[in-house]
């Protein structure tokens, strides 16, 4: 059993605009998982850069509004919303709102740096 506080985990800066505490990946947990999940935070009228990953991601917005762009799809998501996106998706999620967008990012297999592009 691994225990992770999230008092205890710095956040680090994105690449993609946003900060992330990395909660649970192959690289810091011994149980052999194959998924990985972090928190991000988005600062008010910001937005990620457009990306795609080879991998499936899920979002669950912990905090804020945001609209969340899937290929050529805009949705809306809040608080308890969760998305699905799929593999090699061009995406970007912006927060519309104005507090910070917090949110889970659970990604499957694991988020690993050669797995995500940056199309900006």
């Amino acid at each position: 059993m691994l225990v992770r506080k999230n008092s205890e985990i710095k956040p680090i800066q994105g690449d993609e605009g946003t900060k992330i505490k990395q909660y649970f990946h192959p690289h810091n947990t011994l149980n052999g998982i194959n998924y990985s999940l972090a928190q991000f935070t988005l600062g008010p009228g910001k937005k990620s850069k457009l990306h795609k990953m080879s991998s499936s991601e899920i979002y669950y917005i912990l905090e804020g509004s945001a609209n969340l762009k899937i290929d050529e799809d805009t949705h809306h998501i809040e608080k308890d919303d969760s998305a699905y996106v799929p593999p090699n998706s061009k995406q970007f999620i912006e927060n519309i709102g104005s507090t910070n967008l917090k949110f889970l990012c659970i990604v499957e297999p694991a988020w690993k740096a050669d797995d995500e592009i940056l199309l900006e």
